[in-house]
């Protein structure tokens, strides 16, 4: 098959969050398909990683989109009903890229990231289409005005969570459109009576995450990763800091807390002390879950799963989280992660976690069987391959 990625955001280095899931994605369907890839760089140096990409697409199109005419974009569309998601990422010059290879290639299926890539082929119906949403963004706003802030964030919020919810619709516009957990794919059904949606988790590249003679013996390292800019991220570790870090401390004084992830934020950097590590950027993240007792997701709002939890269970290391994303595993509190819902709950469980060493090693094997056997990217591959057959059979039925 001839297939078109059309990705938010440059799928290289393939360290965290939207860049992860196309990079495994098209990297285990390449030498079945010829693949394509029209994305966004918001910097000049990202330009120097297309080399890089036309290892795994035939051809690459990198359109540039500075931060600083996004700005202007949502500052334009104060305005509109269009979510500031989906103004963000509008651009004249990718739409002319995308109608000049479409011209140019006949393309059984194209791949449509998130709701902010949408609005460029809503209106194609003679091409076979997914729209792959990362999760129920309506949902994550939701969630989010939940957490008490300024009048005037909460004001944003609200406005920006109607938006979304409105402009979700457009998934009937679609092909197919795809969710990453069950918990958001009812959410999104209920909402929008939609019949085209189905389920396309996140993985786990084994060859990375993988259990490594786990030391289960000891107990002073807490650890949560990601991007130590992105809100809901921001919002669960000084949540921890402020609230659960200090009931752990009541039996576990000396227990270490690490973050671990790029582009902390200045509410994060200053959160390290004796007891606490920022460490900014992480290449090798594998050896940072295996150096940790247990690892904690203590996330207040957001939706989808989280790619901290999957990979520190593929990695047999015991996690103890929120409800924001557990429903996406499909398992029982204790599988692998634990789930608490208030600050005393999820120390508590924290502190009985590192007092056991027969508790870490349970739960942490049970993740690893779990992760394995639902989370594998060449799984998940596979299923979207179903999905692009799918979609193009039905195609050519409509149109012969």
């Amino acid at each position: 098959m001839k297939i078109l990625f059309l990705a938010n955001r440059i799928p290289y280095p393939p360290y965290r969050g939207d860049k992860l899931k196309i990079f495994n994605l098209a990297k285990r369907l390449k030498d079945k398909h010829e693949l394509h890839l029209v994305t966004f760089v918001q910097t000049k140096s990202d330009f120097k990683y297309r080399e890089d990409l036309e290892k795994i697409f035939k051809s690459v199109h990198l359109i540039y989109l500075p931060k600083w005419r996004s700005a202007l974009n949502c500052i334009a569309g104060l305005w509109s009903k269009k979510p500031l998601q989906v103004l963000y990422f509008d651009s004249a010059a990718l739409q002319i890229k995308l109608n000049d290879l479409l011209r140019s290639y006949r393309f059984d299926a194209v791949h449509v990231q998130h709701l902010r890539m949408s609005p460029y082929l809503e209106k194609r119906s003679d091409i076979p289409r997914i729209l792959d949403l990362p999760d129920a963004f309506s949902l994550y706003w939701e969630r989010r005005k939940k957490i008490k802030r300024n009048l005037l964030i909460t004001l944003f919020e609200s406005i920006e969570q109607k938006r979304v919810l409105n402009y979700e619709r457009i998934i009937g516009q679609y092909d197919l459109s795809l969710v990453c957990s069950q918990e958001d794919l009812e959410y999104l059904r209920q909402k929008h009576n939609a019949s085209n949606l189905r389920l396309l988790p996140n993985g786990v590249d084994f060859d990375i995450f993988s259990p490594r003679h786990h030391d289960y013996s000891h107990n002073h390292t807490i650890l949560f990763t990601g991007n130590m800019d992105y809100a809901p991220n921001v919002d669960a570790v000084i949540y921890f800091v402020h609230e659960i870090l200090p009931l752990v401390h009541t039996r576990f004084p000396q227990t270490k807390f690490i973050i671990a992830g790029q582009r902390p934020v200045k509410k994060v950097l200053e959160l390290a002390n004796d007891y606490i590590t920022v460490t900014g950027f992480v290449e090798d993240f594998a050896t940072m879950y295996n150096n940790a007792s247990i690892v904690v997701a203590p996330l207040r709002f957001g939706a989808g799963t989280q790619n901290k939890v999957l990979e520190a269970m593929a990695m047999g290391v015991p996690v103890v989280c929120s409800e924001i994303g557990f429903g996406g595993l499909g398992i029982k509190s204790g599988q692998g992660a634990i789930m608490q819902t208030d600050a005393k709950a999820f120390a508590e469980s924290v502190i009985e976690v590192l007092q056991s060493e027969a508790l870490r090693r349970s739960t942490g094997q049970q993740g690893a069987e779990v992760a394995r056997s639902k989370f594998d990217w060449n799984v998940i591959a596979l299923l979207l391959e179903n999905y692009f057959k799918e979609i193009a059979s039905k195609n050519k039925s409509t149109n012969s």
